[in-house]
């Protein structure tokens, strides 16, 4: 037989005329909101997630690290690095654990990182993460120091005023007649506020020039290295290693990648978000029973026409395949709407939070309009991410082609699978028994 007839009545029996077969209505929207949900979830998680790695890898962490190396050597290390394929930036960095205080006397514990004056020139990406509110990033001067927006007000501060830094060991170290500790410390010269969205560096980081740095400790230059993508940061390490310790006098360089120091909190985040991936995806076991159940019925329902269909040649195969068409019209209608909703909702995702929270306060608004005449309080006003709360002046959204396909994919599957399962009972039709009755 013609398998053209297989769609003719996969058609018929999705859209019945008469009203007792289940529609298909529910089915979809049932995909297509558990789509859009995952979507747009996955899409605010990973804005938030890669907003804080990208922090991290751009300001802090670099994407590897070389170590050890010798400190008279440091700028020929700087263009063997640079000269590897892959290798975008090479910083040299020193850092120590300090005391900021401001003018008024207040004062904060701080990471205190030099960095070349020429820094934002070198690393695209660092100059990138830096929102200045007040200055600019200015170390020309061996005295000057940009710190964060948080850390700022913490100590009463702007730009042009002076801040004292003090290195940990000099706080338990000499101290004078006056209380105040006397050696490792100088007064710097604010050049620059800076926030860059992530609440750690914005309380507690201050830049300086790395030459300053050295009055501080005695650690040696560390280099930063950023790469091109920093997902081959595998390749890169065994370049890099390879490159420098065939060089007499580089041995014992020790390198390390973005992977190795922060390999717990990256692990969390993606726990967290695999976690909220299966809670959400919940919704496909639910729609997935009652597209199972609507196609077991619909079988029921056609069960003197199956026998029919077996009876003029149709074979178990052909006639299993109806359902499965139904199935699979199903999940991609249904799957193909909610990726295209959530898509837009995700690239709009302000704006779609500013309409939520619109209505609801219109609502409340009104609740407090009356609550007032009745003499009650006031019930404020409503936000989802309240700057209270949440330390962010937008919501972040990142779609990531190849999990929205994924979720694409659960959301079709599940309706297809669901209809294969359900078309089982076809095989239990006897044709032999349904004409004999008929």
């Amino acid at each position: 037989m013609n398998s053209r007839w297989i769609g003719f009545i996969a058609a018929r029996y999705l859209f019945p005329r008469h009203k007792k077969s289940p529609s298909p209505v529910l089915s979809i929207l049932g995909i297509a909101t558990g789509v859009l949900a995952l979507i747009v979830i996955i899409a605010v998680m990973n804005g938030f997630q890669l907003s804080f790695i990208e922090s991290i890898l751009e300001i802090s962490s670099y994407h590897l690290r070389v170590a050890s190396i010798p400190q008279h050597n440091i700028e020929y290390a700087q263009s063997i690095l640079l000269a590897l394929p892959g290798i975008e930036a090479v910083v040299p960095f020193r850092e120590f654990q300090g005391l900021a205080r401001g003018r008024r006397g207040g004062q904060q514990a701080a990471l205190v990182r030099g960095i070349p004056p020429n820094t934002l020139g070198m690393d695209a990406g660092f100059a990138g993460r830096l929102d200045f509110e007040l200055g600019s990033f200015n170390l020309e001067s061996g005295q000057n120091a940009v710190v964060g927006a948080e850390l700022a007000n913490r100590l009463g501060v702007r730009d042009g005023d002076m801040i004292t830094l003090f290195s940990i060991p000099s706080i338990f170290s000499a101290v004078d007649s006056d209380g105040d500790s006397s050696e490792g410390s100088q007064v710097f010269t604010v050049t620059g506020v800076f926030r860059t969205g992530f609440y750690e560096y914005d309380m507690n980081w201050v830049f300086i020039d790395v030459a300053s740095a050295r009055d501080f400790t005695e650690a040696g230059i560390t280099l930063g290295v950023k790469l091109r993508n920093r997902f081959h940061d595998r390749q890169a390490l065994e370049l890099a290693g390879n490159a420098l310790r065939s060089i007499q006098g580089f041995e014992d360089v020790q390198l390390s990648s973005w992977r190795d120091y922060n390999r717990s909190f990256f692990g969390a985040l993606r726990t967290e978000k695999l976690f909220m991936f299966i809670l959400v995806g919940l919704i496909f076991i639910v729609v997935a029973l009652n597209i199972y159940q609507a196609q077991r019925r619909s079988v029921l329902e056609h069960h003197e026409e199956i026998g029919l269909l077996r009876a003029i040649g149709g074979g178990e195969h052909a006639v299993r395949m109806i359902f499965v068409f139904d199935g699979a019209f199903i999940g991609f209608i249904g799957a193909a709407s909610g990726l295209i909703a959530g898509l837009l909702i995700s690239l709009n995702i302000s704006l779609f939070f500013t309409v939520i929270e619109s209505t609801v306060n219109f609502f409340i608004s009104i609740i407090n309009n009356i609550a007032i005449k009745f003499g009650a309080g006031d019930l404020g006003g409503f936000s989802i991410f309240s700057p209270a709360v949440f330390y962010i002046k937008e919501i972040p959204s990142r779609i990531i082609p190849v999990e929205a396909l994924i979720i694409f994919m659960f959301g079709f599957l599940s309706a297809l699978l669901a209809a294969w399962f359900a078309s089982r009972k076809v095989s239990r039709v006897r044709p032999a028994e349904v004409l004999r009755y008929e």
